[in-house]
């Protein structure tokens, strides 16, 4: 299988990075390819500008050639994953303004949708998994992240994986990256 792999974070030499990696050689050790694109690396600009705002009148609006081209690069594969480290229970801000401008309507909502059946999302986060319960930080982002965006674009299985503690330390560490690997190796099988 061909998985798009998103990926944001200001430092590819992060904890983040070492999980992306992770990832990814546990994708090649189950024999999928992967294609990264790496946000930050390549300069994703996240605004939404005028040529890419949605056009609710007309599902055939051609975008900008940016778009395009990241929507080509969507289109070359058959499932995706995500990256990220949690910021305010959530995407970074990149990745967030990369579906705004890139999923847009006639494309990956409204008229057409999302050809992919899979979506991955693994979030690193410095908090303890009881924290997130407690307060159903989880949950929300399940609902927001899987249901308001993969499923609403016609994504029908998406999973939230939260790796906790990334600030632990050393063993806790370990296991969070064994655990990527995990998740690369056994990708929705």
């Amino acid at each position: 299988m061909k998985i798009l792999v998103v990926f944001d974070h200001p430092r590819r030499e992060s904890f983040c990075g070492s999980v992306l990696d992770s990832f990814l050689a546990g994708l090649a050790e189950a024999g999928h390819a992967a294609e990264i694109a790496d946000l930050r690396a390549e300069g994703f600009d996240p605004r939404l500008p005028l040529a890419d705002e949605p056009d609710w009148d007309d599902d055939d609006k051609i975008y900008s050639t940016t778009v395009l081209a990241e929507q080509a690069r969507i289109a070359r594969s058959e499932a995706l994953a995500f990256v990220f480290p949690v910021w305010w229970w959530s995407f970074p801000a990149t990745t967030k303004g990369w579906i705004d401008r890139v999923w847009n309507n006639g494309w990956a909502y409204g008229a057409r949708k999302l050809p992919h059946q899979s979506a991955l999302l693994i979030g690193t986060a410095s908090a303890t998994a009881e924290s997130y319960r407690k307060r159903g930080y989880d949950e929300a982002m399940r609902v927001q992240l899987c249901v308001g965006v993969m499923n609403y674009c016609g994504i029908a299985r998406s999973q939230l994986e939260i790796l906790y503690d990334v600030m632990e330390g050393e063993s806790t560490r370990t296991a969070l990256l064994a655990r990527s690997h995990e998740l690369g190796a056994t990708y929705f099988t």
